[in-house]
């Protein structure tokens, strides 16, 4: 930056190309050479009130003893203000991120000394229940866009010093901050070291979400269907993994939380789980891994049994399924393939259209895919309670959905072509991917593949808290095994 005030305006209003919602409000400060003086905001990221009481109001009102540029910003950032939260800076850099965070900057005629106060007064989203994450017993709260609120959540569960937050800054235009969060007792500094870096590595444009980080911070990303990235919007989920070593990334700009490193059987346990009796919360959790199974292999099953060993079914089955098949004018696996892809046309529809058009989509899938298809005998009743089996268990673990449509898809592909044994090769062929899968170097199986009894409290049943509570495994000792 410059000496000169007039050149340091000059300059931020050829940067924002005189952008609409860049605001400069001069001033002649009451010195003895009245000195001129500028407060720069951008419009919507500040609040007017706090800029206009707390910042404007005590710069004019205060009569300064000096006249040098430098000692005059020294007695403003000390003596003037009372902002909480006030940063000394001097770089064209620092002065874009600061502008865009929603603090208010103050220029200086004669020095290139420039202080940010926090000022920030945009509007968003309150802090609601996570509509992805629903549970019976536990918190109602859930992450929000802003950053800071987001901190504030995970800080009033964990009340100890050991917690840290660690700026990251990604996107070479979007600027977006990113918050390292972990405990520092428990954390790994290898794993750290390896977000960190790469964190760093990463060379988009742009981050406005937490996905687009996904690629970077995946362990051979391309080579896996199944993510060993983890992610959550529910604060007590996120400070229970932080209890285990994990490390959290805060994204502003959305409620999505990263957490790593993220393993298979995490994707079966919620926060119910550890709020229920623990008979009755092993029986959710044995259900979502059948449920699992059963969204997986169904189609795919159903296909290989009709088409190439229907000896498989019970006598008084193949006789309703055979009649109902043989009225429908397609193969099975092509019958089987189409009603799958307009389920998941219609659920994509769903999704996307506004919701008061959401009960007539539900009605017209109801019609058309349900009584009129099989009345008509385009499609058999067989198939249809197949799929929509298959489609509602994959809601029971609905973080991998887009896992579970992918493989269904297969399974049906396979099935249909090479029957049973085409599947049983499939199913080897992505075990042996899953288990090849790591997150930051931890074995993505963990603890199923290394196997670790002491950790299997709490993977298809879950133990009771005295067990839990006696040792906290810690996520990094899985890697360490693997090293070993």
């Amino acid at each position: 930056m410059y000496s000169s005030l007039k050149e340091n305006i000059s300059a931020l209003k050829e940067l924002f190309a005189n952008s609409a919602d860049l605001t400069v409000r001069e001033m002649n400060l009451n010195s003895s050479d009245n000195k001129k003086a500028a407060i720069v905001t951008i419009e919507g990221m500040c609040s007017k009130d706090t800029v206009a009481i707390s910042i404007i109001e005590p710069l004019l009102d205060y009569k300064f003893a000096q006249s040098d540029s430098d000692s005059m910003i020294d007695e403003i950032q000390k003596s003037v203000l009372t902002s909480s939260e006030i940063v000394k800076f001097n770089t064209l850099e620092e002065t874009v991120m600061f502008a865009t965070s929603g603090f208010a900057l103050i220029l200086l005629d004669g020095t290139k000394q420039m202080l940010a106060i926090g000022s920030q007064g945009f509007s968003f989203r309150s802090v609601t229940e996570p509509e992805s994450e629903v549970v019976q017993r536990g918190s109602r709260e859930g992450f929000t866009e802003p950053l800071r609120i987001n901190m504030t959540l995970i800080r009033r569960r964990i009340k100890s010093p050991d917690l840290v937050f660690e700026t990251v800054t990604v996107g070479k235009n979007s600027k977006t901050q990113l918050m390292l969060c972990y405990l520092q007792k428990s954390v790994s500094e290898n794993l750290l070291e390896k977000v960190r870096d790469r964190l760093n590595g990463c060379n988009l444009d742009t981050v406005l979400a937490s996905g687009y980080l996904s690629d970077y911070l995946e362990d051979n990303s391309s080579k896996s269907i199944f993510s060993g990235v983890g992610i959550s919007e529910r604060p007590d989920t996120v400070c229970g993994k932080l209890t285990e070593g994990r490390i959290a990334i805060l994204v502003d700009g959305t409620p999505s939380v990263i957490i790593l490193p993220h393993l298979f059987v995490e994707e079966f346990q919620s926060v119910d789980d550890y709020s229920n009796r623990p008979y009755y919360a092993s029986f959710i959790r044995i259900l979502k891994y059948l449920s699992f199974i059963i969204a997986v292999f169904l189609p795919g099953v159903y296909t290989a049994f009709a088409q190439y060993h229907p000896e498989y079914f019970p006598t008084g089955l193949l006789i309703k399924t055979s009649e109902s098949i043989s009225q429908t004018p397609l193969p099975v696996t092509l019958e089987v393939f189409l009603i799958t892809i307009v389920y998941e046309i219609m659920r994509e529809a769903g999704l996307r259209i506004p919701k008061p058009l959401g009960h007539a989509v539900s009605i017209v899938g109801a019609l058309v895919i349900g009584e009129s298809a099989v009345s008509a005998g385009i499609i058999s009743s067989s198939t249809l309670m197949v799929v929509a089996t298959a489609a509602i268990c994959s809601y029971v673990t609905s973080p991998m959905y887009p896992t579970i449509t992918v493989l269904r898809f297969l399974f049906i592909t396979v099935g249909g072509l090479f029957g049973m044994w085409g599947i049983i090769l499939a199913t080897a062929i992505v075990l042996v991917n899953m288990c090849s899968k790591t997150s930051l170097g931890v074995p993505y199986m963990s603890s199923l593949a290394p196997f670790s009894l002491q950790s299997m409290r709490d993977v298809f049943i879950r133990s009771s808290w005295k067990k839990l509570s006696k040792h906290t495994i810690k996520i990094q000792r899985f890697s360490e095994k693997e090293e070993d």
